[in-house]
């Protein structure tokens, strides 16, 4: 994965379900609203030690599920297979503006890109 913040946001969007309410709510202010552990502690009247604690026992928890499920690997995945066949999509759109010129094949080429748009919806 990229940067541990990245990989933290990714992994809490796919399992931080999974997390206590007050995991879950320490998690989110120290990755995705970048409060420091004071500024945490003192929002939730609790020690800086024990929002670090809590962070680091959700962070556990999220890798352990990633390893059980691979969803996030597998979202990775899927959606670098879509770049390619989009970049493919263009590729033949443009062979097919060229050399081709057919309706056939530009028909095609837009039931393709309709049907990446649908998997990019779904995902």
């Amino acid at each position: 994965m990229k940067s541990k913040p990245l990989e933290m946001s990714l992994l809490f969007d796919f399992y931080g379900e999974t997390l206590t309410e007050k995991q879950r709510e320490l998690f989110d202010l120290y990755y995705n609203e970048d409060l420091s552990l004071s500024e945490i502690a003192e929002h939730a009247g609790i020690t800086r030690q024990g929002v670090r604690d809590s962070v680091k026992r959700a962070e556990h928890a999220l890798h352990a599920m990633e390893q059980k499920l691979g969803l996030v690997a597998r979202y990775g995945g899927t959606e670098r297979c879509a770049e390619e066949l989009a970049y493919e999509v263009e590729r033949l759109r443009t062979l097919n503006a060229g050399t081709l010129h057919s309706s056939e094949a530009d028909e095609i080429a837009s039931r393709m890109m309709s049907l990446l748009d649908q998997l990019r919806q779904e995902a």
